[in-house]
């Protein structure tokens, strides 16, 4: 019997289809432009209007502009997406089908305090003009920005929206509130039944909202500490992040509950919230091995799979190979281990990562 398509597949399948068919999609409002659309799409970084460039994104490049007083962001779709899959050729669609989501569901519900505004959006023009938010990318994090990005990210999951991508280049911090202003690997999925949008929505249940704030952002900012501050630094950050995941994870599945979700949601939420006070009642340090090889071994697929390795996938790379020749026996009785796909074994471990690590160093991006 032939296999059931993922949500993957489908979604691939419908967002080639629709770009196959060069139709139009417009999000927001031309009145709401400071200059007609058209012309926003012909800006490049020596119009008078523009202050600013940042070229850091993979989809698009980031204008930042100055109009009658006001500060505006103009995302500008780049005519190849820098990441080398099918997610970055649908990128920018998913983009703006996400972003007309969550303007709708603001209309309804409002909320989504921590996600940008979008003024207005096209595909055809590839464009996405949104206010210029002050401040700078995420470089180190606290107590309230853990708790907004928590908050953010429940609230997009009890709607149904998955985002793939904390990683810092996609948050932006103003010093009182952190925003999320990039949802090119933001996916639906139903959170009634399933648990994410991989796979069949619920036959993946490692991956979550803990996980990915972990995966894409945290847990890099984790192996800083360790390198500067010490390992006991480095854990008390990792168990304050925790203590306000197991909060957010108690707030949404309490949400869920009352929104008709089915027992495998929320026993799977229960299952995790469990996990994570019982590890902390001690020390936590066999959670952290857990979840940090966890954490860097997923980010190093994620950045292979794109050919968009930088030297922080090396770094994190090189936490895995240290931790295989110095803290092998941790790693192991922590479970750390389990989901390898090659025998658990030192020097196949490290002979695996040896070659993972020399394909990141062929796949850097400038």
């Amino acid at each position: 019997m032939p296999s059931t398509p993922s949500l993957n597949d489908l979604r691939q399948q419908q967002q080639l289809a629709f770009l196959a068919q060069k139709t139009e999609l417009r999000i927001g409002h031309a009145h709401a432009c400071p200059l007609p659309p058209e012309h926003l799409a012909e800006l490049d970084e020596h119009a008078s209007e523009v202050t600013a460039v940042l070229e850091s994104g993979l989809t698009a490049r980031v204008f930042q502009l100055k109009l009658a007083g006001a500060d505006y962001a103009l995302k500008k779709a780049r005519p190849n997406c820098l990441v080398q899959n099918l997610d970055g050729q649908t990128s920018f669609l998913n983009e703006l089908q996400r972003r007309a989501e969550i303007d709708a569901l603001r209309q309804r519900h409002g909320g989504f305090s921590g996600i940008v505004p979008t003024l207005y959006g096209s595909l055809a023009q590839g464009i996405i003009l949104s206010p210029w938010l002050s401040g700078g990318t995420l470089q180190d994090w606290d107590e309230r920005k853990l708790i907004q990005l928590f908050a953010s990210g429940a609230e997009l999951c009890r709607h149904g929206l998955f985002e793939w991508d904390f990683c810092p280049g996609n948050l932006i911090d103003d010093g009182r509130q952190l925003w999320l202003f990039d949802f090119g690997y933001m996916y639906r999925f139903d959170p009634l039944t399933q648990f994410n949008s991989a796979g069949q929505g619920n036959d993946v249940p490692e991956h979550h909202l803990a996980e990915r704030i972990e995966t894409r952002a945290y847990f890099a900012w984790l192996l800083e500490q360790e390198q500067t501050r010490g390992q006991d630094a480095a854990l008390a950050a990792f168990r304050l992040e925790k203590e306000i995941a197991i909060e957010a994870y108690r707030k949404l599945r309490l949400e869920l509950a009352a929104d008709g979700a089915n027992s495998d949601v929320l026993d799977w939420l229960d299952g995790l919230g469990q996990q994570w006070r019982q590890a902390l009642r001690g020390d936590g340090e066999a959670l952290y091995w857990q979840e940090g090889w966890r954490s860097h071994r997923l980010d190093l697929d994620d950045d292979i799979r794109g050919q968009t390795c930088t030297p922080r996938t090396l770094a994190r790379c090189d936490w895995m190979l240290n931790a295989l020749q110095g803290n092998f026996d941790a790693l192991r009785s922590s479970g750390a281990l389990a989901h390898e796909a090659i025998r658990p074994e030192r020097g196949a471990l490290l002979d695996h990562y040896r070659r993972l690590r020399s394909q990141a160093e062929d796949f850097q991006i400038a």
